[in-house]
């Protein structure tokens, strides 16, 4: 078999099987909407990301991973294309907003040029699954219901349809875990970190996601100065979280928490 059919057959299994998968997708989400948050939606996401790399790479090696990725780029555009075309376009959309601001060929490349970071995502999302809950056992910082973070919800906002639709469920996603991720690492840096830096201009951009770094032990200051700092901050009755983190009030009303 030449190189090139057996390539042309890898794609075409993969594309089928996420046309399956996305069948399979919209049936469990008409049954039930949880499907949609974390930690179903987990599974569904890795069938239509990691899953066919494993899958083409462990069945045809480097030729079979690019396939993998081949397939699922015709197939994304297969979904948009079939969607609008059942959907029916109503009005105006997002694309022909941002085409008209950048022009349509080069706000199309630049919407592909952001799907690599699909890679940097999944690597997030295990690190949150897998990681954090065994740092957190060890360190007594909070856990997380994922579910409030991690799920998807703009496919019931009117009129995203198609391409406008997949890129807003791709936001949906990556903005979640994203900000779960920013999360967990408040609590990991003012706990085993408190130190501000060299740079004013890092302390005022590390502020914008870590609050607790305008309280931080000066870049100047001695070590006494952070240790002092997590004596203030934390100690066995309560789990430590970020300073700034709205339960510490909480806490202190209600008294100490089981850990």
């Amino acid at each position: 078999m030449s190189p090139i059919i057996e390539f042309s057959i890898f794609v075409a299994c993969i594309f089928v099987a996420l046309g399956v998968a996305a069948v399979i997708t919209r049936l469990a989400y008409a049954v039930t909407e949880k499907i949609a948050q974390a930690p179903l939606l987990d599974g569904f996401v890795s069938v239509f990301t990691w899953i066919p790399w494993v899958i083409g790479g462990f069945f045809g090696g480097w030729v079979g991973l690019v396939a993998a990725v081949l397939a699922q780029i015709l197939f994304l555009h297969a979904f948009c294309l079939i969607h609008r075309a059942l959907r029916g376009r109503k009005g105006r959309t997002l694309t022909d907003a941002q085409g008209r601001v950048l022009g349509p060929v080069r706000n199309q490349l630049c919407l592909l040029v952001q799907t690599p970071a699909i890679f940097l995502f999944v690597a997030i999302r295990v690190a949150e699954l897998l990681l954090y809950p065994l740092i957190a056992a060890l360190g007594r910082l909070p856990t997380y219901r994922q579910s409030e973070w991690v799920n998807l919800s703009r496919h019931k906002y009117d009129g995203l349809i198609g391409y406008d639709l997949l890129w807003c469920w791709y936001c949906d996603w990556m903005t979640g875990l994203w900000c779960l991720g920013s999360e967990m690492l408040r609590n990991i840096e003012s706990f085993w970190c408190p130190i501000q830096f060299q740079s004013p201009i890092k302390n005022r951009n590390a502020a914008i996601d870590f609050p607790d770094a305008k309280e931080w032990a000066p870049p100047d200051g001695t070590m006494e100065d952070a240790v002092r700092l997590i004596e203030k901050h934390y100690d066995k009755a309560t789990l430590n979280r970020w300073w700034g983190h709205s339960d510490r009030a909480k806490v202190k009303d209600d008294g100490p928490e089981s850990t």
